[in-house]
C-alpha cells in the first residue's frame, strides 16, 4: 500500500479540517517564515525585528507574533518597566521548525539565479 495513514495523534495536511494547516500557514506566510529565520540570530525587540524584516507593517508582524507564539514557536517576554519592554525569542519547538524554514529560506537565495533566469526566458518566450 503505498498511502501511509499518520497515527491518529499526529496531524494531516491532506485534510481540509486538520488544524495542522493553520500551523502550516503561520509557519510558511511570508512573515513567519521570516520571524522564525531572525529570531534565529536571537533574542529580538519587536523594533528590532520590524528593522530587519523589511516592508513588514506593525500591524502583520504583531499579529504574526501572536500566532507563532499561540502555537508555541515564539516565546514573548514582558518586562514591567517604562517605556514597556518585550522580547521575543523561539522556544524548543522553534528552534526545531525555524530549522526546517531556514534551509527552504537558503535555498531560495542561493537558486534564485536559476529561478529568475527561467522567469526571464519564460516572459521573453511570450
Amino acid at each position: 500500500m503505498s498511502d501511509i495513514t499518520p497515527p491518529a495523534r499526529c496531524g494531516d495536511l491532506f485534510a481540509s479540517g486538520c488544524p495542522s494547516r493553520e500551523v502550516l500557514k503561520h509557519v510558511t506566510s511570508r512573515w513567519g517564515l521570516l520571524i522564525l529565520v531572525a529570531l534565529r540570530m536571537g533574542t529580538h525587540r519587536f523594533s528590532e525585528l520590524r528593522r530587519r524584516i523589511d516592508g513588514v507593517s506593525e500591524k502583520m508582524l504583531a499579529q504574526t507574533l501572536q500566532w507563532l507564539e499561540g502555537d508555541g514557536f515564539v516565546l514573548r517576554v514582558s518586562y514591567p518597566e517604562v517605556p514597556p519592554r518585550v522580547e521575543y525569542s523561539l522556544t524548543d519547538a522553534g528552534i526545531e521548525v525555524s530549522e526546517r524554514v531556514a534551509a527552504l529560506a537558503l535555498w531560495i537565495e542561493a537558486d534564485l539565479p536559476r529561478v529568475l533566469a527561467v522567469r526571464r526566458r519564460q516572459h521573453e518566450a511570450g
